[in-house]
């Protein structure tokens, strides 16, 4: 993605997460600066701990005064945020 992208690929699963928040955390590094766009085109398989990680993620760009945004979410991810209530919190973007 452009400047401020970030592209997620494969599994978002309770395998995969915690090692993937792990290297996630030099986006919310300060000095940041801009919109912050995670680009979901590349998962392949998500679960609620995929979710999780979203939420994890809107709360540390929150902290640090970072507009986010998730893209080209998948559907089953969308199902699950519809399910549990956070869609109308979670700035997702089927697109």
């Amino acid at each position: 993605m452009p400047d401020g992208g970030w592209q997620v690929c494969g599994e978002l699963s309770f395998a995969s997460v915690p090692d993937l928040l792990k290297r996630s955390e030099a986006l919310f590094e300060p000095g940041h600066n801009g919109l912050l766009r995670i680009d979901l085109s590349g998962v392949s398989r998500a679960d609620s701990a995929g979710l999780a990680l979203l939420v994890c993620w809107i709360r540390q760009a929150r902290r640090r005064d970072i507009p986010i945004e998730f893209h080209h979410v998948p559907g089953q991810m969308l199902k699950i945020a519809r399910v549990s209530g956070l869609s109308r919190v979670l700035p997702l973007n089927a697109g």
